[in-house]
């Protein structure tokens, strides 16, 4: 059985900023699930046994070098949509996470092309998917 196919995966999303309005985006590489060459906050799947903010901490210290200063709860997100023609269906745990700007870094150059810090207002194209309902729900709350 596969997650977010068979069931429904629970994963967590994270839009890392460093407090002085910028984020750090990653460009989506083709060892990516999904997506290619676009751009988009962090995320990964919730490990049995883990909890959601263990789950945050782990993957940004896994995908950006960086260790996690403040982490806050913004909601979550039913995300439903296609993967190769099949129906998904994951339940995202939102968070807006502060890190260090001198520790974040490419720390998984195989999954992504690129990375970098922007001006909230001012994010690369093209995005993810789903950053327009992730926008939505919370930009107004981000100063975005």
């Amino acid at each position: 059985m596969k997650k977010g196919e068979d069931y429904i995966g629970l994963t967590v999303s994270f839009l890392c900023h460093d407090g002085e309005g910028n984020v750090f985006l990653s460009k989506r590489s083709v060892n990516c699930r999904d997506e290619h060459g676009r751009w988009d906050c962090g995320g990964g799947g919730i490990e049995f046994g883990h909890t959601a903010e263990e789950t945050v901490r782990k993957e940004i210290l896994e995908e950006y070098g960086s260790e996690s200063l403040e982490i806050e709860f913004l909601g979550y997100r039913d995300v439903f949509r296609e993967q190769n023609g099949k129906p998904t269906h994951w339940m995202s745990l939102d968070f807006s996470v502060r890190i260090d700007r001198a520790q974040a870094h490419n720390a998984e150059p195989h999954k992504f092309d690129e990375v970098g810090w922007f001006k909230k207002g001012a994010l690369p194209e093209p995005t993810h998917s789903q950053w327009p309902m992730f926008l939505e729900k919370y930009g107004e709350r981000l100063g975005m």
